[in-house]
């Protein structure tokens, strides 16, 4: 017997209830989406280094560290996107969507990080990204923000918190950042590895640390919200105005500085405390100079990205999946003779009831094994057929849920009966 062969660490099957959580959040988040006028937008899984290490930014952990890289056979250094926004960017910038136009697109797919998988953390996740290109004003930065929280009410979520910040302009964040690391080197001796590893490269994500150790040192730091361009905080006012006028509660987080190089300006999160560590389940924010840092003209950008597991994980948590895949009605045929008319049966009911889930018993069995089928498939009704309804020309229409006596339908009739049940 051969060796059997695992999954890679941190890449997982998905089945069963997950599968279904998946389809339902992705299916209820695409409604939503269209609501707002948003389309889909394909994009490949792998992409050309370059594009990441110009984008997310070179001293990123996710550059740095957990990029799934290598050399094609051209010698083409290739990676597995770690994230979905600059892949977007850059099939904007090279088939031009972007120029003269507003673009709203969205995008769902596998992300792969090498990190050490945890709940809510895998080398392969998914996300469910929305882009917008071509507005810079401050609506459409509270319309994404609205959009979500439309989602969760429809996904029937609470307890997320709503997390905004105000990045700045470009000019403002590098000023700030020389004033963030004066502080810091005052207080060098107490900062851990991984601060000091950061605070050459990336000095503003140490206010995102999660050790619980820096919390005093962070929380005394100066603060970037204080140090905006008069356009940025224009800016940020009216995202608070919007979403105070929209019933939006939010908190005014001045740590909130997102992982990705590209930001400014308005950054959010949607946060839980029902996932242990990996709290965030939305997260985004504007970032205008992308489309130019890719090689395109000068193009306004925002967006966000969902990550797919860890909603699952508390759609399943609060049982707020329903179930999916629920047959409308099951045909239970019995013996040789049944067999093939109630299979000419099912594809007539499909044709004539196209929104109806209709499951056909194939692989045989007595009536007390299909009937079984039948009630787990959550069919509402079923068709019987033995030899005796073959012969008759009739079916037996059976209710599975209600109280109600079966009935015998000549088969030239079946279409009328079945009509008047599901109209």
């Amino acid at each position: 017997m051969a060796k059997q062969i695992s999954a890679i660490r941190g890449m997982n099957d998905i089945y069963g209830e997950d599968s279904n959580a998946f389809d339902y959040l992705i299916n209820t988040a695409e409604n939503a989406l269209k609501q707002y006028g948003y389309h889909s937008i394909r994009l490949p899984i792998v992409e050309k280094t370059e594009l990441f290490a110009r984008s997310i930014g070179e001293v990123t952990d996710i550059v740095e560290k957990e990029m799934y890289t290598f050399e094609d056979r051209n010698g083409d250094s290739l990676t597995l996107r770690p994230e979905g926004t600059a892949g977007c960017v850059r099939a904007i910038v090279q088939n031009g969507l972007a120029y003269n136009q507003i673009q709203k697109l969205y995008y769902t797919g596998p992300m792969f990080r090498y990190e050490r998988p945890q709940k809510g953390r895998y080398r392969q996740f998914h996300q469910f990204g929305v882009e917008v290109f071509g507005l810079a004003t401050a609506d459409i930065d509270a319309e994404l923000i609205v959009l979500t929280a439309r989602l969760w009410e429809q996904l029937g979520l609470d307890n997320l918190e709503l997390q905004i910040n105000s990045l700045g302009s470009q000019e403002a964040r590098a000023s700030y950042r020389e004033t963030l690391v004066d502080y810091l080197l005052q207080h060098k001796e107490s900062l851990d590895e991984d601060s000091l590893r950061r605070l050459e490269s990336n000095p503003l994500r140490i206010l995102d640390t999660k050790n619980p150790d820096m919390k005093t040192i962070v929380d005394a730091a100066p603060k970037l919200i204080d140090h905006l361009d008069e356009e940025s905080k224009v800016h940020f006012d009216m995202v608070k105005s919007y979403l105070d006028d929209l019933g939006i509660e939010y908190v005014v987080n001045p740590n909130l500085v997102r992982g990705l190089d590209y930001y400014n300006r308005t950054v959010f999160e949607w946060v839980t405390t029902e996932l242990g560590a990996q709290g965030t389940v939305c997260a985004g924010g504007r970032y205008d100079s992308l489309v130019e840092q890719i090689g395109g003209k000068s193009v306004p950008a925002v967006g966000f990205a969902m990550g797919i597991e860890r909603l699952v994980a508390l759609l399943i948590d609060k049982e707020l999946v329903p179930t999916l895949n629920k047959a409308d009605l099951f045909i239970v045929a019995v013996g040789d003779a049944a067999s093939r008319p109630g299979l000419v049966i099912s594809e007539m009911v499909r044709d004539a009831f196209p929104h109806l889930n209709v499951q056909m018993n194939c692989g045989g069995g007595s009536f007390k094994s299909q009937f079984k089928k039948a009630d787990k498939s959550g069919a509402s009704y079923a068709l019987v057929m033995g030899e005796q309804e073959v012969n008759d020309k009739v079916v037996a229409v059976k209710p599975l849920r209600a109280e109600a006596e079966q009935q015998t339908i000549l088969l030239s009739e079946l279409t009328n009966h079945l009509q008047s049940i599901f109209n």
